[in-house]
């Protein structure tokens, strides 16, 4: 048993360990690891559009807010890995130290493009109901009847005074109600 009642992994080879971070600061944690400590860190991190007053903006989360993922020698660097800038501590449950395996992480790395980020921008789809991001007709919320793929627009049936209405609009005008589920 160590000092702060967590059991460490049964041999010295590096493990990845799930590691507790600032809020909106994981992939400062880990770049700030792999820098002073060269550890090798996985802070992944999704890139979607929402909507804003100013219209739709790409925003930059963390996958796992306030987590992510650092693979170093637990016997010899877990007092440097605790105790580095932005990291609150190693995950545990109860006196287990929560591990993942290699695959796991391999698995989500395929997923993400450069600088661990994977974009979420789904396609629009007919039938679809999105909502207007931006102009005078701001957060209506419309149809998708149809995709115009040639020209970057889809042609929406809007609700207006009690009446339907068809128009085109540009893609980048829309966004999707909800965020969806990352499979």
């Amino acid at each position: 048993m160590l000092s702060n009642g967590a059991s460490p992994p049964s041999t010295a080879e590096p493990f990845w360990f799930c590691l507790k971070a600032q809020p909106k600061r994981e992939h400062l944690a880990a770049t700030g690891l792999r820098k002073q400590f060269n550890v090798t860190c996985f802070a992944p991190r999704l890139r979607a559009r929402k909507l804003t007053r100013r219209g739709a903006v790409w925003f930059i989360e963390a996958m796992f807010p306030c987590y992510f993922f650092a693979q170093f020698d637990y016997l010899n660097q877990r007092r440097a890995v605790e105790h580095a800038p932005g990291v609150r501590g190693l995950v545990q449950f109860g006196d287990r130290l929560a591990t993942i395996d290699a695959a796991t992480i391999d698995g989500l790395r395929r997923r993400m493009q450069a600088d661990e980020i994977v974009t979420i921008d789904p396609e629009l789809k007919v039938g679809q109901e999105v909502q207007i991001a931006h102009g005078p007709l701001q957060g209506l919320e419309v149809l998708v009847t149809q995709l115009l793929p040639a020209s970057e627009r889809v042609r929406v049936l809007l609700e207006f005074l009690g009446r339907s209405v068809q128009m085109e609009v540009s893609k980048t005008t829309l966004i999707q109600r909800r965020l969806p589920a990352i499979s």
